[in-house]
């Protein structure tokens, strides 16, 4: 490293002299089943021990997360004869709405817990079929050539 004669910074000290040691938890990088797990934030939820409640919650909040990507995908919320302008800049900002909490879904589901995968996947599957699948329609048949909408990844 240039200007350090090619050593490394020594770690942190705090006012005592004494080095620092942060607490690593372990990150897991295959499916595993437990209600203690970091979903999204550090610490959040939170053992499962001291706030049993949190992990359910933390569930809850990836669910309704889910089913949210999944209705913004298919709602209608641009009325006909809205200036291209404005029909434009709502539509670009309901992606980026869409794109963000897509995101978040995915974040969650890489915290590798069975449960939230689980209710990722059970939120995405409700969303759609609320949302976009035929069930719900008032017009048959469809006016879409495709019975999937599109994916992007």
């Amino acid at each position: 490293m240039p200007g350090t004669g090619g050593m490394a910074a020594p770690p942190p000290m705090n006012n005592t002299g004494m080095m620092h040691h942060h607490k690593m938890m372990m990150m897991h990088m295959t499916f595993f089943w437990g209600k203690s797990a970091e979903i999204l934030f550090s610490s959040w939820p939170g053992s499962f021990e001291k706030r049993p409640y949190m992990y359910f919650v933390a569930l809850l909040f990836v669910f309704v997360l889910s089913i949210l990507v999944e209705w913004l995908s298919h709602c209608r919320l641009i009325k006909p004869g809205s200036g291209p302008v404005a029909a434009g800049l709502v539509q670009t900002l309901l992606h980026a709405l869409r794109v963000g909490l897509a995101y978040m879904v995915m974040l969650a589901v890489m915290s590798f817990n069975g449960g939230v995968f689980l209710v990722a996947v059970a939120g995405q599957t409700l969303g759609f079929f609320f949302f976009g699948s035929r069930v719900f329609k008032k017009t048959h048949p469809p006016t879409e050539t495709s019975d999937l909408p599109p994916m992007s990844c």
